[in-house]
C-alpha cells in the first residue's frame, strides 16, 4: 500500500503531512509501518485501518534511536516541582533545557516557591515572588529547538498561594510568559467559598525559616477576576484539583502524589512522570447501515494497550532525565484516548450533546475502561504488576469500582494491573486533520472553511473548502449548498455550552487522567456566562474546563465568514512571478532598533500612492556574519514586497522566526532592547509601526496578538485546548 491509498489520493493535506512530520528519510509507507508497530502485527493491521494511531512523539520517532538520535517516545512530561530555593529554580531550568532537546513538552508547578515579600538572607531582603520565575521557565521553552519548532510548557500553581491575584495577571501582559499555558489548581474547599460568597484565606509556611505569610480574600470576587482574564486573554486554565486526585485508580494510594499536568493538561503526573499517548478513530467502527460495531472496538482498545505497553518499555531508556525514567519504570502511565467522535455521531445520525449521543459515549467510554483495566491485567499476570502496585488501595478506588465489570475484577484481584494510568483524551490536531476527521472529542468546529486564492487579482478571492464530513455527506446525499445539511450537522458555535460540559463530563466518569477540551464561545458570551459555565463544569465533575471567546484578546479563531475578514485596499494586480520597480519618489521612513548585539538601522520606504511597503534597508551597527545576514534579510523583505506580497504576510513570517539567546539575554539583564524576541520579529515589528505611521492607522496595544500558523500564515483555531492549523495541519501540541 503507498500513502496515496491510506490517506486517499485527493488528501493532499494529510499526505503532505505525513511526508513532512512522521515520514523518516524517505521511507515507504509500508516500511514506516513496520518501523512505527515495532513489530506488532496487530498494532500493524489497525494502523492501516485507520483505526488507531499513536501519539505524534512515536510515530515520527519510534525506531530512531538504532541510529544515535536522541529522541523520546513521550510527548509530555511533569519536571519535579522546584523547591524554595535558586539552585532548585535554576536546576529546573535545566531540567526543562534538557527535556525540549529530545522533544518532549514540559508541566511545572510553582506552588512551592516563596511567595512575593518572603523574607530572605542574601543581598535582597525581601524574594521577588514564585511568580518572578515564570519569565525564566518561559525564556527556556522559547531557546530550544525542536525540529524547527519550540516546546511547550504548563505552569500552574495551587489557589492557596498568596501570589495567586498577580499568576492571574501575569499574562493580561501579552509580552509577559510568552511561551507557557498557565492554570490555577482550584480545590473544592476554594470553590465552596466561592459559591457561598465568604472569605478565603491563602496561606504559605516557609518551612526553613518558620515564616507564615497570609492573605485573606474576597473567593468569588478572586473568582470572578479569574473568569474575566479567561473571558479578555484565555488564560489562565482552570483544574479542579480534588477532582483530579479523587478520580483515578491511584486516589487511595498514600504514596503516590500528582505533581502537575502536562501543557494541554490532560494528562496529570507525579513527579518525573510522562504521557505516552494513543488514540482510537471512533469513525472507523461505524457500520455502512449507521450502527456501532462495539466487539471491534473492544479487540482495537485490547491491541492499543497491549502496544503502547510495548512502546513504553521500548522506550524506557530513551528518557531525558532519571527522575523521568525511574518515574516512569515505578508508575506505568499510558494515555490511550479517541478522536474522531463528531465523525462518528454523524454517521450515526446523532446530535452532538443530544440524549442519545450521551447514552452511546457512555456506554463506549465503560467498555473503554473496562477493557483497558482488563488488558493491564493480563500484562501483569503475564509480566507482573507496575511496582508501585497497592492492591488495596486499587480495589479502594471510586473510578475503578464504577468502570469494571465482574470478570475484570477478578482479575485485577488474582494479578493486579500493568499501569497505574490508562486512559486519557489528548489534542488530536494533527493526527485528525490528517485523517481528515474530527479531533479528540471536539464537535466540529465549522461546516467550512474560508481560504484565500494566491493575490493574482486586485482583490484576494475567499472559497469554501468543507470539512471532510460534511463533504463526503454532501456527495453522497446530493446536497450542493451546506444550509441543506440535516439538523445533526451541528458545530462548535451552535451547540448549547452546557451540553458540551455535559459531554465532556459523560466521557470524564470512564477516564482516569483527563481531557483537553474546549469549549469555544461567541464574542457575545459574558463575563457572567463564563461563571457560569465554570461551576456547572466543577459540579459536573470536571477535571479542568478550557474556554476560548471569539475575538478575545489572545485570539486564535480562524474566520469562517467573509464579512469577518478585514477589508484590504485593492492592490496593483499583478502577473505570478512578476517583480514591479520601487519608484523614485516612496516615501522613506528610518527606526533604530536596539538588539541583543548593538543597534540595527531599519529604513522602509513606501509606493506614495498605495502605501504599501517597497523596499527596505537593514544595517547594524558593526560588519560581520550578522550584518550580512541582515543586509540578505533585507534584500528579501524587498523582493517579497515588490513582487506584491503584502505588509502583513511579510511581518507574519519575520514574527514567526523565534527567539536569539543574545537578545534574551540583553532583554533580561539590560532591558534596553526593541520590542521583540530576535532581530527579524524586532523588523517586523518596525515595519508594521511604520506603516501604520505612515497610512495614519491607530496603533492598537494587541495589534501584534493575530494568531498566524507559523507554518503557513493562516489563522490558527483553539479547540481541544490546542492551536491548530486547519490549512497546513501544524498544531501546537503535536
Amino acid at each position: 500500500m503507498e500513502i496515496q491509498e491510506w490517506l486517499g489520493k485527493d488528501n493532499q493535506l494529510g499526505i503532505d503531512i505525513w511526508t513532512k512530520k512522521y515520514q523518516h528519510n524517505g521511507e515507504s509507507f509500508e516500511e514506516w509501518l513496520d518501523r512505527v508497530s515495532g513489530g506488532n502485527e496487530s498494532i500493524r493491521e489497525i494502523i492501516k485501518q485507520k483505526k488507531f494511531l499513536f501519539g505524534g512523539r512515536i510515530l515520527s520517532n519510534r525506531g530512531l534511536h538504532k541510529e544515535g538520535k536522541k529522541v523520546t517516545y513521550s510527548n509530555c512530561y511533569v519536571i519535579t516541582p522546584p523547591d524554595d530555593n535558586l539552585e532548585s529554580i535554576f536546576e529546573c531550568a535545566s531540567k526543562l533545557a534538557r527535556t525540549y532537546s529530545y522533544g518532549g513538552g514540559c508541566g511545572i508547578d510553582i506552588s512551592e516557591l516563596a511567595p512575593r515579600g518572603a523574607e530572605v538572607n542574601n543581598t535582597a531582603k525581601y524574594t521577588t515572588g514564585a511568580v518572578s520565575f515564570m519569565d525564566l521557565y518561559s525564556l527556556v521553552t522559547g531557546l530550544i529547538g525542536q525540529n524547527g519548532r519550540r516546546g511547550a510548557l504548563m505552569i500552574t500553581i495551587s489557589c492557596d498561594h498568596p501570589d495567586l491575584l498577580e499568576f492571574i495577571g501575569i499574562k493580561q501582559d501579552l509580552d509577559k510568559v510568552t511561551k507557557a499555558n498557565i492554570s490555577i489548581r482550584i480545590t473544592d474547599r476554594f470553590m465552596i467559598a466561592v459559591m457561598n460568597k465568604e472569605t478565603y484565606l491563602l496561606s504559605f509556611y516557609r518551612h526553613d525559616s518558620h515564616e507564615m505569610i497570609q492573605k485573606e480574600i474576597d473567593a468569588y470576587a478572586v473568582f470572578k477576576i479569574i473568569c474575566e482574564s479567561n473571558w479578555d486573554f484565555a488564560e489562565p486554565g482552570v483544574l479542579f484539583w480534588d477532582t483530579i486526585e479523587s478520580w483515578n485508580l491511584l486516589s487511595c494510594d498514600p504514596y503516590f502524589r500528582y505533581a502537575g499536568t502536562n501543557p494541554c493538561a490532560e494528562e496529570p503526573l507525579p513527579a518525573g512522570g510522562s504521557c505516552l499517548l494513543g488514540s482510537i478513530n471512533l469513525a472507523e467502527f461505524v457500520r455502512p447501515n449507521g450502527s456501532f460495531d462495539i466487539h471491534d472496538f473492544t479487540i482495537v482498545v485490547h491491541h492499543a494497550v497491549t502496544a503502547l505497553n510495548e512502546v513504553l518499555d521500548e522506550g524506557l531508556p530513551l528518557h531525558p532525565l532519571e527522575e523521568q525514567r525511574e518515574s516512569v519504570r515505578q508508575w506505568r502511565q499510558i494515555g490511550l484516548g479517541i478522536f474522531g467522535l463528531s465523525d462518528m455521531l454523524i454517521k450515526m445520525g446523532l446530535t452532538y450533546g443530544s440524549p442519545e449521543a450521551i447514552d452511546i459515549c457512555d456506554t463506549l467510554g465503560f467498555r473503554m475502561a473496562d477493557q483497558a483495566i482488563q488488558t493491564s491485567a493480563k500484562l501483569a499476570r503475564e509480566f507482573g504488576p507496575y511496582p508501585g502496585f497497592n492492591k488495596e488501595a486499587v480495589l479502594q478506588s471510586k473510578y475503578y469500582q464504577e468502570n469494571i465489570s465482574g470478570e475484570t475484577q477478578l482479575l485485577v484481584e488474582a494479578h493486579g494491573l500493568r499501569n497505574s494510568q490508562l486512559l486519557t483524551i489528548a489534542p488530536t490536531g494533527t493526527l485528525s486533520t490528517m485523517l481528515g476527521v474530527s479531533g479528540g472529542i471536539e464537535p466540529i468546529f465549522a461546516n467550512y472553511y474560508e481560504r484565500k486564492t494566491e493575490s493574482l487579482h486586485g482583490k484576494d478571492v475567499y472559497y469554501k473548502v468543507y470539512t471532510p464530513i460534511v463533504q463526503e455527506y454532501m456527495k453522497n446525499n446530493n446536497i450542493s449548498d451546506d444550509k441543506d445539511l440535516p439538523d445533526f450537522f451541528v458545530t462548535s458555535r451552535t451547540i448549547p455550552h452546557k451540553n458540551r460540559i455535559d459531554m465532556q463530563a459523560t466521557w470524564q466518569r470512564h477516564i482516569d487522567a483527563s481531557i483537553s477540551s474546549t469549549v469555544n464561545v461567541p464574542n457575545e458570551f459574558t463575563v457572567d456566562d463564563v461563571i457560569d459555565l465554570y461551576i456547572y463544569a466543577w459540579e459536573k465533575g470536571l477535571k479542568g474546563v478550557t474556554i476560548f471567546r471569539e475575538g478575545c484578546k489572545r485570539s486564535a479563531i480562524l474566520s469562517t465568514s467573509p464579512e469577518q475578514k478585514e477589508e484590504k485596499e485593492e492592490k496593483t494586480e499583478l502577473s505570478r512571478g512578476y517583480i514591479i520597480k520601487a519608484s523614485d519618489n516612496c516615501i522613506g521612513k528610518k527606526k533604530t532598533l536596539y538588539t541583543g548585539c548593538g543597534t540595527l538601522h531599519c529604513e522602509a520606504f513606501f509606493d506614495p500612492e498605495t502605501g504599501e511597503l517597497r523596499e527596505t534597508y537593514l544595517s547594524k551597527g558593526s560588519s560581520g556574519g550578522c550584518n550580512n545576514f541582515m543586509i540578505g534579510l533585507s534584500r528579501m523583505i524587498s523582493l517579497s514586497a515588490r513582487g506584491g506580497v503584502d505588509i502583513h504576510t511579510i511581518v507574519d513570517q519575520l514574527k514567526s522566526s523565534g527567539t536569539c539567546p543574545s537578545y534574551a539575554v540583553r532583554t533580561a539583564t539590560k532591558k534596553d532592547t526593541s520590542k521583540g524576541s530576535s532581530c527579524p520579529v524586532a523588523v517586523g515589528n518596525a515595519l508594521l509601526e511604520m506603516y501604520n505611521e505612515l497610512n495614519k492607522i491607530e496603533i492598537k496595544k494587541n495589534t501584534d496578538v493575530k494568531n498566524a500558523c507559523p507554518e503557513c500564515g493562516e489563522e490558527l483555531i483553539f479547540e481541544g485546548g490546542c492551536n491548530t492549523c486547519k490549512n497546513c495541519g501544524w498544531s501546537k501540541c503535536d
